[in-house]
């Protein structure tokens, strides 16, 4: 094999969980090792590990990024009850994805993967439509509250220049009930839009914003007054890019974006971004055909699996049998990685590497080498049959291959 090509910075690895985890290690071993020398600054977030540094690496980890300025994650289980009791937690542990997206206050972008023989679901989409979502706050730093019995519930602001604290009375409860404390900060809103126009910008996309501020009128009309205010800073950019705002009501956007033939950014809130990109996700044909990356203000990236654990084939895997789980995720979080360290570091192979990586492996899924989910949407049938589609292993052994021809590696 030729001399491999030299990544001149640090990128920094994060692994995960369950099968994700084991292909995570195959994607490295098959596709990424053999072809750059490059240094990985490893930090272990599987389950385990997070309960035994009671979540610590998962905080060292998001330094880590911030400090080298690009990180590639694995996916990682979030628990829920079940979960603290399979792995004897202490806690239940907050989602990483979660601490690092906080700790970078960054913009999750998801974009589909487009191959020619996956048609998606929704006839009239045509080009991708990316979901950039708000990555702070709301839901996903909440306090929660078990009502134990009939009582009142405030929320109260006290100024910390000595002034009147403001009291606002959330329920009187006459019984048991539950009540959520959610928040946001105006510097992370609008670093939030300030890059949704930035990517917008650079895609040459049309920027749409939804959110609800018929219902919440002072949370969500702060977040579109702000969308508004750097729309308006940025308005000469976008006629010269050709490019148009629009916002509306996630419910309408929601209704829209189903009869629209795709090609633009819709920005969303924290939660509304995690449900639509799944829903996108699937439209367009699988959560294993997306990429996902993490931008801060201050151009820090971090690449991810847009999937989860996937623990049914996991549970396989622990009987020894072998697995058609679909990897392709988790290679465009390397090269996506990959291809952000390159572009920092001003090193052109780094880069064409990591397109060459994307191209050999759009192209075996579109010679017919698949692995069972895109069997099933190629063929149009829950059942496809086992000779067409192979496992994840020789999934991964194709396009290292197509990969050594492209790059013209013996």
């Amino acid at each position: 094999m030729s001399e491999k090509i030299k990544v001149k910075n640090t990128i920094v690895e994060m692994d995960g969980d369950e099968m994700t985890r084991v292909m995570w290690a195959w994607v490295k071993d098959y596709l990424i090792m053999p072809f750059i020398d490059v240094n990985l600054e490893y930090y272990d977030l599987s389950m385990e590990k997070r309960e035994e540094t009671k979540d610590e690496i998962t905080l060292q980890a998001a330094k880590a990024i911030a400090n080298h300025g690009v990180g590639v994650k694995c996916a990682t289980i979030t628990p829920d009850a079940d979960r603290v009791k399979e792995f004897g937690l202490s806690k239940m542990w907050k989602s990483p994805n979660g601490t690092i997206r906080a700790y970078l206050d960054g913009t999750v972008f998801r974009e589909p993967i487009i191959c020619k023989n996956i048609h998606p679901f929704v006839r009239t989409w045509k080009k991708p439509i990316i979901i950039g979502r708000h990555a702070y706050g709301d839901e996903y730093k909440a306090t929660e509250f078990t009502v134990p019995g009939p009582g009142t519930v405030n929320l109260v602001y006290k100024p910390e220049d000595g002034s009147e604290p403001v009291t606002l009375e959330v329920h009187k409860f006459k019984g048991p009930g539950v009540v959520l404390g959610m928040h946001n900060l105006e510097s992370s809103i609008r670093s939030f839009a300030q890059s949704c126009l930035v990517y917008a910008l650079q895609q040459k996309v049309d920027l749409w914003f939804s959110a609800k501020q018929t219902i919440l009128k002072e949370y969500d009309t702060m977040f579109m007054d702000i969308f508004q205010e750097e729309v308006d800073k940025r308005k000469a950019e976008m006629e010269k890019a050709g490019i148009t705002y629009w916002y509306t009501l996630i419910d309408n956007t929601v209704a829209q974006a189903m009869k629209h033939e795709g090609g633009f950014l819709w920005a969303c809130k924290n939660r509304d971004g995690d449900v639509q990109s799944d829903m996108i996700a699937s439209g367009f044909g699988s959560l294993g055909l997306m990429k996902s990356v993490l931008v801060s203000p201050d151009g820090k990236v971090e690449t991810e699996a847009a999937h989860g654990t996937v623990t049914r084939h996991y549970r396989l895997y622990q009987q020894g049998k072998k697995t058609s789980s679909n990897p392709t995720a988790i290679i465009f979080a390397w090269s996506g990685g990959i291809k952000h360290r390159g572009q920092l570091d001003g090193t052109q192979d780094v880069v064409d590497f990591a397109n060459a990586l994307e191209d050999a492996t759009i192209k075996t899924i579109e010679s017919g080498t698949v692995t069972g989910d895109l069997a099933r949407l190629i063929q149009d049938t829950s059942t496809p049959s086992e000779d067409s589609y192979v496992n994840t292993e020789e999934f991964i052994q194709a396009i290292a291959r197509r990969l050594k021809e492209t790059i013209g590696v013996a």
